[in-house]
């Protein structure tokens, strides 16, 4: 799992994608994955890199049955891939870069008691922010769900409006948004596509962590799943994230 973990660093620091773990263990659990995962971020702890909070990942009902889950799954947010709207990064340092749109929850206090509920992760956020994700697979296909969770669930990094709202301030569950590229719209979402409401999905990875003998904690940013598809990302390319009443976000390649 060491080398597994290694392998996953190298093409991550080389941007250059790497045979899925899978071809050469046909086995591969997500236990297993979630173990090679924690390793993973463990070596980047051991580096001084220190973790702004987590992902959440394939939370529509339909990749779910396309994957054969019956959950989502997880990642961790590294805070030196978090960003302001308006902020340029170079798409040459990922592999296959993709962005989505997202609400990220930051947590006003810690969740350490399993059974959480929708409205407890409301009560225990600070604020909700308009997001956007920036999604990149390490592993060339074919691969599966297994190697993209080893893969921190394809984390690449985040950009946040600098507008902040307070949960029961808006329907979290009904905000819309509309991604250009370039001028262009791509795609547009709601966020109630992911279980219901995000904040259920927040709830799922907070059960999720007490399981793991892990917790949210104050301060963590949680983005709580796209609510459209990804849409590629070149150098060159303008993005533009229109959240309606909510604002916009803006970032460069």
């Amino acid at each position: 799992m060491h080398k597994a973990a290694e392998a996953i660093l190298s093409a991550e620091r080389d941007a250059v994608s790497m045979q899925p773990l899978s071809g050469e263990h046909p086995d591969l659990t997500l236990d297993d994955a979630y173990l090679i995962q924690n390793l993973l971020n463990h070596i980047r702890q051991k580096q001084g890199i220190r973790f702004a909070g987590h992902k959440i990942g394939l939370t529509w009902r339909s990749t779910q049955i396309a994957c054969a889950l019956t959950e989502p799954i997880r990642g961790r947010i590294l805070s030196d891939a978090v960003f302001d709207s308006g902020s340029t990064m170079s798409a040459a340092r990922f592999v296959k870069p993709h962005i989505e749109m997202e609400l990220a929850f930051v947590m006003g206090r810690d969740i350490d008691m399993p059974g959480v509920t929708l409205d407890e992760v409301l009560q225990a956020t600070d604020f909700v922010v308009p997001a956007l994700e920036l999604v990149d697979h390490r592993m060339a296909p074919p691969r599966i769900v297994a190697d993209t969770v080893a893969d921190n669930s394809a984390f690449a990094a985040v950009i946040l409006s600098e507008r902040r709202f307070r949960p029961h301030d808006i329907d979290t569950s009904w905000v819309g948004a509309m991604l250009s590229r370039n001028g262009v719209v791509e795609e547009t979402g709601i966020s109630a596509i992911g279980m219901g409401h995000p904040a259920a999905c927040v709830a799922w990875l907070a059960n999720a962590l007490i399981e793991a003998g892990e917790r949210l904690c104050k301060g963590d940013i949680v983005m709580s799943g796209a609510f459209a598809r990804a849409v590629t990302v070149s150098d060159g390319d303008f993005f533009e994230a229109d959240f309606g009443p909510y604002g916009s976000i803006k970032a460069s390649f």
